[in-house]
């Protein structure tokens, strides 16, 4: 049952960035708010949505509530049903919005990020309501957010709105992944982001390359020494007051790496230290985006400027604006021919540190030995997740449980992306364990 309606929510194009049909994102709402009413658990179950601004108003999410009684705790579980963009149909092996499963994995946009978190926690509830009856005591709510993927814009605004109907003693996010597809991971760390969009600027308009070629700096060279500073010679970032963190990491070995991330033959790892240090606890720059004449239109012009999409990961424990700070300043200290610089949508999330000696995070690791037969690996994680720390700061009380559905091989936001069959059935279990744990809670 949880499959087929997986697949129901895998079939709704539901991506929240601009330019794309926002209707799609309603009626993933609606089919959502339609399962978490099937599961008779709930006092209230709404679509809402709060504002991102004077102008703007977010895409609409989930929120369903049922007070605790007799002393009970209350446990938020949270996904999101919003999805990344398809991409190109040639790059899937099947159509992106077409759920398809081959061998052990269902394959869609979606099918692990995040939808698959979502039916993780409605068919849980659906596996503790058939355990212990619709007459329960544990405080329940839950919070399937609709543009996580397009950077929580109105997330802030919404926990504020709805903080009475949202306040819980645990908050279960389910958006990360396992160490592999036989052992669970608890998330205890993450690396914040910083992302901007850079222009760079050499002329006031196209010359011919052969006139001028030679003497007159184009946009695109100097792009392309600027960029180069950002990194040293073994590819680690090097750029001034962006910190490391010093933390013990599991063994995860280079040729693991050359495997998990499809390093063709012969690319070597870049940075330096333990792998899993300089995915967890190191900070990346990647340049995500060029936008520049294509190889097709091309002419033989100096082109006058480039805009580039430049994405950071931050270590945790370091400022997102410090950061920011930090690579503003390097890239205007440059010497790029005199390029002139502009930064705009700039975007920023901090990183987040799991207090690990929380009761919860115990319980959370006993339903994971239960349902998993394997104890819980403690890992960080190189992406972002940078709505944590809005939730901590509005419920510093709670509890954070970092969960997730995926595995290594999930290609989460990639061509092919796909959710493990076992991995989904063991992380329904996990999250059934823990909701009658937390019932049977003095």
């Amino acid at each position: 049952m949880a499959i087929g309606d997986l697949g129901r929510l895998v079939r709704i194009p539901s991506v929240s960035w601009d330019g794309f049909d926002a209707e799609h994102v309603f009626e993933s709402a609606n089919a959502v708010k339609e399962l978490l009413e099937s599961t008779g658990a709930f006092e209230s179950v709404e679509i809402a949505r709060a504002s991102i601004d004077e102008e703007r108003v977010g895409q609409p999410a989930v929120l369903a509530t049922r007070k605790a009684k007799n002393g009970k705790p209350t446990i938020l579980l949270y996904a999101h049903h919003d999805v990344q963009p398809p991409g190109a149909d040639d790059d899937w092996e099947s159509k992106p919005f077409e759920p398809t499963v081959r061998g052990d994995r269902l394959y869609g946009r979606g099918a692990a990020d995040d939808k698959a978190g979502v039916m993780a926690h409605v068919a849980a509830i659906r596996a503790f309501v058939e355990t212990v009856g619709v007459d329960f005591d544990l405080g329940l709510v839950a919070f399937i957010e609709g543009e996580e993927e397009f950077g929580s814009r109105s997330f802030a605004n919404f926990i504020v709105k709805h903080r009475e109907q949202l306040a819980a003693d645990v908050i279960v996010v389910a958006d990360s992944d396992n160490w592999d597809t036989e052992t669970p991971a608890l998330t205890v760390g993450l690396r914040g982001n910083v992302t901007f969009k850079l222009k760079i600027s050499t002329l006031e308009h196209a010359s011919h390359s052969g006139m001028f070629g030679g003497a007159a700096p184009d946009a695109m060279l100097a792009a392309i020494r600027l960029l180069a500073t950002l990194h040293g010679p073994d590819g680690s970032v090097a750029v001034a007051g962006l910190t490391s963190r010093d933390a013990a990491t599991p063994e995860y070995s280079a040729e693991k790496l050359s495997e998990e991330a499809a390093l063709l033959d012969g690319v070597i790892p870049i940075g330096h230290g333990a792998v899993l240090s300089r995915l967890w606890d190191q900070p990346a720059i990647t340049i995500t985006g060029i936008d520049a004449p294509t190889v097709l239109n091309a002419s033989n012009t100096l082109v006058p400027s480039v805009t580039v999409k430049v994405s950071a990961r931050i270590a945790p424990g370091q400022a997102a604006a410090e950061a920011y700070a930090a690579i503003e300043k390097h890239l205007r200290a440059q010497d790029a021919f005199g390029a002139h610089l502009e930064i705009h949508d700039v975007d920023l999330g901090n990183g987040f540190l799991v207090d690990t000696t929380g009761w919860a995070v115990a319980e959370a690791k006993d339903a994971m030995h239960d349902a998993w037969g394997k104890p819980a690996v403690e890992t960080g994680i190189g992406g972002s997740i940078p709505f944590i720390s809005d939730l901590v700061n509005v419920f510093p009380d709670a509890q954070i449980l970092i969960t997730g559905v995926e595995d290594p091989d999930s290609r989460a936001h990639s061509p092919n992306e796909s959710l493990h069959l076992g991995v989904f059935q063991r992380a329904i279990l996990t999250e059934a364990v823990l909701l009658a744990k937390l019932e049977s809670r003095a």
